[in-house]
């Protein structure tokens, strides 16, 4: 699988892959599902973690919820495209439900932190990296405090390793700033849909016509 994964990153996978990162309370996750919601060409894939479930959350539907002990031998069998330890909990994506969808001419979107996306980059050469901002650190504690998940010690920590997030946003290919969600999603969509009708993706996507219009 490791040799397939490689190949792919490449730049030969006909599928798209959407990487979204972001600070804890940017709105990350609330701009993927609407994403998802509008747009049926692209799929979540759904992450491991050995966080416990919050509110309504389910195993299989949000993150498979797994032991500390079989996130051990997920790692040791070398079964992750990327893990990372987030806020003393580890989360990882296997590499099999990317790559089988991206190989099939699917499009994927990854809801991951920046460390994990700089690893995805290193094996998909194409990934596309987008980065979430709140529009100020006042706004970013104020969405955690509104969420109402976390003690304020958490809070706390999570507006430190905010700090630490976004010094990385540089590293990615396309910045959001989520103040007003009806624009932030519109800039999402956007980005969605011109990487589909770059030259390079379309001609992975669609080499029956490019071959037939004698296109190389």
């Amino acid at each position: 699988m490791r040799d397939s994964l490689v190949s792919a990153g490449e730049a030969d996978y006909p599928g798209n892959l959407f990487v979204v990162a972001a600070p804890s309370g940017a709105g990350k996750s609330s701009l993927v599902k609407a994403l998802l919601e509008l747009d049926t060409r692209v799929a979540p894939t759904v992450s491991h973690t050995t966080r416990a479930p919050r509110g309504q959350e389910k195993h299989g539907r949000e993150y498979f919820f797994i032991s500390d002990a079989e996130f051990d031998d997920m790692v040791a069998n070398d079964a992750f495209l990327e893990w990372a330890n987030v806020h003393g909990n580890r989360y990882g994506t296997a590499k099999r439900a990317v790559a089988d969808r991206i190989a099939q001419g699917g499009d994927v979107v990854l809801e991951i932190d920046f460390q994990g996306a700089m690893q995805v980059r290193r094996v998909f050469s194409n990934a596309v990296l987008i980065f979430i901002l709140p529009p100020s650190l006042e706004e970013l504690r104020a969405r955690l405090e509104r969420r109402g998940e976390d003690r304020p010690d958490v809070i706390d920590l999570r507006m430190r390793n905010a700090s630490v997030e976004m010094a990385q946003a540089e590293k990615f290919d396309f910045v959001i700033i989520n103040e007003v969600f009806e624009r932030a999603l519109f800039d999402l969509k956007s980005i969605v849909q011109a990487q589909r009708l770059r030259y390079a993706a379309q001609r992975r996507a669609r080499r029956d016509v490019f071959a037939a219009l004698g296109i190389a």
